[in-house]
C-alpha cells in the first residue's frame, strides 16, 4: 500500500518533487530551514547493489552515489547507527537550519505535503533527528 500525503500524492512522488533550496515548515507552521539534500530510500542498505536513485545536481561533477551518501551522513556530528539506518531505508531530506543551528533530518514518512517551493512536515521541529 502506498502512503499518501495530504494532497493525495504518493509519498515517493512527493519526495521526487522536492528540490534543494525549498523552505521546510513543521506541523506548527514554523519554518525549520531549507532543503540541503535529498536521498531516496533503499529497502536494504546493506546490499552492495544500489537500489535507489538520488536526486542529483547535474553540476555535481564526478561525485558518485556513495560520495553523496557519505557527504550527507558524515557532515556535522555523527548520527546514531539506528537513525542512520532508518534514514537510508526510508529516504530523507537534510534540512539546513541555519548557521548556528544543527542540521535536521526528516524521513519520508514525516513529509506531509509538497507545494510550490514549500515542504510541510507532519511533525514538530524538536521531533526531527539532528546532526
Amino acid at each position: 500500500m502506498t502512503s499518501l500525503g495530504m494532497n493525495n500524492t504518493p509519498k515517493t512522488t512527493m519526495l521526487e518533487s522536492i528540490h534543494e533550496g525549498m523552505d521546510v515548515y513543521d506541523a506548527e507552521n514554523n519554518k525549520i530551514g531549507t532543503v540541503d539534500y535529498i536521498q531516496f530510500g533503499d529497502d536494504d542498505p546493506s546490499t552492495p547493489k544500489v537500489e535507489a536513485a538520488t536526486a542529483r545536481d547535474p553540476n555535481a561533477g564526478d561525485k558518485t552515489f556513495i560520495d553523496d551518501v557519505a557527504e550527507a551522513l558524515t557532515s556535522g556530528p555523527d548520527l546514531p547507527e539506528a537513525i542512520r539506518a532508518q534514514l537510508l531505508r526510508e529516504g530523507y531530506i537534510k534540512i539546513d537550519s541555519g548557521l548556528l543551528r544543527s542540521d535536521r533530518y526528516a524521513v519520508l514518512s514525516q513529509v506531509s505535503s509538497v507545494s510550490n517551493d514549500r515542504v510541510t512536515l507532519n511533525t514538530r521541529r524538536d521531533e526531527l533527528a539532528t546532526g
